[in-house]
């Protein structure tokens, strides 16, 4: 073809390296030259020279290397061009440059020579050793100053400072967070043994008796010691030698020593406790009673020798003593409302359990009731209730200002005689006489009201969480228990036998798990019926069940249900609460019921609602629905949660995931016993925390006001009948917290 013949003659010619050049160009870009005017004659372009082509770097040049001789080229060849010769890409033979001339050889340099001459020695150091620490400062310089060559100069430090240089702000030095110093846990103390209720009984039996009797006997003594006290008012009405006899205060002093020493050994199990308590890690208020005891008898055994006979004052015995009673009081009441507690909790085989579980419903706490093992009961029953966890945390404050400022208001002002007065009074104004009474009292008497009505709660533990609004689960059965609901007549409609009618309405009511169950249960057994095996059961949210039974489609529900279903219903139909049952789109039954509330139910409800417990409706009777019980029962609906089909069986599932706290036992069914139990342990815990803080603030005001008359000196108004006045004061809103916990 004539282009290949064409490409045939232009590889039988001859290319120059010039051409070749001018051709393809080195790869840079070239500034072009200026147009010229159409009128210029236009210039041929000028073709570079050798010379030009050799300063420019057109190609990468290896390093030299030695060539063998070659033979002589021919004068084609040594102007520049090469022959075209055959092949897939043709060669370029590069011009060699000429080897440089040899270099004549350069004479070493001559090494100087050294001088003749002679150093002068340098003189010796007048102190040697600071010469020699002057010597290691120097050496210690020269190496602060040669520490980081040897890191600057390896491949990490290279490679980060050529990474500051690049990224930016990766020089600047991050500040670390400084250390936060972590708070060591508490360590905590073993629960008690989870023991069985009926154990528990027992032992808060054993010796309730004799405590109580010596509690008794120690208020006898207690009332002698405030006789001998006010003996001065009672001297003009008391006989002459009898008159004379308690007219001398240093006997008197030995008198009210031996009664309080009395009072001691009466209430002895209550006094070691409350010293041995702060070894364990449980310190209270009773250890400031006791101290002040100790106190107190030393003051009033001593104070005749270091008087000189001439006694001015009485000890602290009846304040001090008052305070061992009411200890041993307040243990009293406590074991009482503990007994009552574990034998309701015992009594029944399979109680129900009441749990305050988190964000059950509506991103709320809620309380629920299911029925379960009682675990856990014993050990929550047996553990710190809440006010010694109150006083765990003043009373060590407490102790150290009472120690320091009987120590400031008789040594620090010159009276050291006068120091055991100092820390009888102190200790006694600061030792609270409501230190058990304010859990006891209210816990025998929330105690002995929920036992009544089959209840009883899980401790402090379980009273804990109960502050706040939250929620509460009403089930089918809480509303109305068994009993409260019967069968008021039976319809059949079409050819369907009775049996097949009353079974498959028994099937879907159990399925369903509602309330109904007895009901449908005890006509299935009077019609010699028997259950049939149904699946895929459904639930609607119109009001009723669905579920395939022998291949049939059962419906059962309200009649609202069987109209919205297209279930024909009779014309004229009156009833109101009743379950209506359908096969395969056809009317079959209707089951006419009669609700029964009972009369408890509308108070709990109400004393819910009052204590910011909003009842949640968690019921899987269809029939039973907010508006019904408005129109019929006159609740109050609008305060009444009701979720959708599918959550409400959610939330009454019985085997959904509880807390592992206990917050109550239940041994009845219903309501009552359910409302009683969630109210009683919010007003418990209401109660203890009020008169916990109430005596604590009382105990703060004994401690400055015993401050500030101990540091004036004032015998005559700081005196055991005016102390025990004031600390009688501060015992008297105990009572009246403790009668209203049980007044809902």
């Amino acid at each position: 073809m004539p282009r290949d013949r064409d490409d045939d003659q232009l590889n039988q010619d001859e290319f120059s390296l010039d051409s070749i050049l001018a051709e393809f160009g080195s790869g840079s870009q070239r500034q072009e030259p200026p147009a010229a005017s159409s009128d210029a004659p236009a210039e041929e372009p000028q073709t570079p020279t050798r010379d030009e082509l050799a300063q420019e770097d057109w190609f990468p040049t290896p390093p030299p290397r030695k060539e063998e001789p070659r033979p002589e080229s021919s004068p084609a060849q040594e102007k520049g061009r090469i022959t075209a010769f055959p092949g897939p890409r043709p060669q370029i033979q590069r011009e060699e440059a000429p080897p440089p001339p040899p270099q004549e050889p350069q004479p070493e340099p001559e090494e100087p020579q050294e001088d003749n001459v002679l150093e002068f020695p340098a003189p010796e150091p007048e102190n040697r050793v600071a010469a020699g620490i002057d010597h290691l400062r120097r050496k210690a310089d020269q190496f602060a100053q040669h520490m980081y060559e040897e890191e600057e100069s390896s491949p990490s430090a290279k490679e980060a400072r050529r990474v500051e240089r690049l990224i930016p702000g990766v020089d600047e030095e991050e500040v670390p967070p400084a250390p936060v110093r972590e708070r060591k846990p508490r360590k905590k103390r073993p629960p008690p043994p989870d023991i069985p209720p009926a154990e528990l009984v027992k032992r808060y039996s054993r010796g309730l008796k004799g405590t109580r009797f010596r509690g008794f006997l120690a208020l006898l003594f207690l009332f002698a010691l405030v006789l001998l006290t006010g003996a001065d008012r009672l001297l003009p009405y008391l006989p002459a030698e009898l008159g004379s006899l308690l007219g001398d205060m240093a006997l008197r002093c030995y008198l009210l020593a031996g009664g309080q020493l009395l009072v001691l050994l009466l209430s002895v199990d209550m006094f070691l406790r409350g010293l041995i308590r702060p070894f364990q890690g449980r310190m209270g208020m009773d250890l400031l009673i006791c101290l002040a005891n100790l106190f107190t008898l030393a003051d009033a055994l001593t104070l005749p020798s270091l008087s000189g006979g001439s006694v001015e004052r009485l000890p602290f015995c009846v304040p001090a003593a008052l305070g061992m009673w009411c200890l041993l009081w307040g243990s009293i009441q406590e074991r009482r409302g503990q007994r009552l507690c574990c034998k309701t909790a015992g009594s029944a085989s399979e109680p129900y359990l009441v749990t305050r579980d988190e964000g059950k419903w509506n991103s709320r706490d809620t309380y629920t009731k299911w029925s379960g093992p009682l675990n856990g009961f014993g050990s929550q029953v047996q553990g710190e209730n809440g006010a010694e966890r109150i006083y765990r945390v003043v009373t060590p404050v407490v102790l150290l200002a009472a120690t320091v400022f009987s120590l400031l208001s008789s040594v620090g002002r010159g009276r050291t005689g006068d120091l055991l007065w100092s820390l009888s009074a102190t200790f006694t104004a600061a030792g609270t006489l409501s230190a058990t009474l304010c859990f006891g009292l209210p816990w025998r008497r929330i105690s002995a009201r929920l036992s009544k009505s089959g209840a009883a709660l899980a401790g402090w533990q379980g009273v804990t969480n109960t502050t706040g609004s939250c929620n509460l689960l009403l089930t089918d059965i809480d509303l109305f228990p068994v009993g409260s609901v019967s069968l008021n007549g039976v319809k059949i409609f079409g050819d369907f036998p009775i049996e097949k009618v009353v079974a498959v309405t028994a099937t879907i009511i159990r399925d369903s798990g509602c309330a109904l169950e007895k009901v449908f249960h005890d006509l299935l057994r009077s019609q010699g019926a028997v259950y049939r095996r149904g699946e895929d059961l459904t639930a609607f949210e119109g009001g009723g069940l669905s579920e395939i039974i022998r291949g049939e489609q059962v419906l059962i529900g309200s009649a609202s249900f069987m109209v919205l279903m297209d279930v024909a219903l009779p014309p004229g139909l009156k009833v109101k609460n009743a379950v209506f049952c359908a096969i395969n789109g056809e009317l079959a039954g209707i089951f006419a019921l009669n609700y029964h509330l009972p009369g408890s139910v509308a108070p709990a409800i109400d004393s819910l609602i009052q204590n910011r417990i909003t009842p949640v409706l968690a019921t899987r009777d269809f029939n039973l629905i907010p508006s019904m019980l408005r129109q019929r029962f006159k609740l109050p609906a609008e305060k009444l949660e009701f979720p959708p089909v599918n959550r409400r069986r959610e939330l009454s599932d019985p085997d959904q995931e509880h807390s592992e706290t206990l917050a109550a036992v239940l041994c009845r069914e219903g309501l009552s016993p359910y409302a009683e139990a969630v109210v009683g342990g919010r007003r418990l815990r209401s109660a203890v925390r009020l008169g916990a803080v109430l005596s604590c603030l009382g105990s703060v005001v004994g401690i400055l006001l015993a401050f500030y008359l101990t540091c004036m000196g004032a015998y005559t108004s700081l005196t055991p009948l005016n102390l025990t006045l004031f600390l009688l004061a501060w015992l008297m809103p105990t009572p009246f917290i403790a009668g209203w916990v049980d007044r809902y």
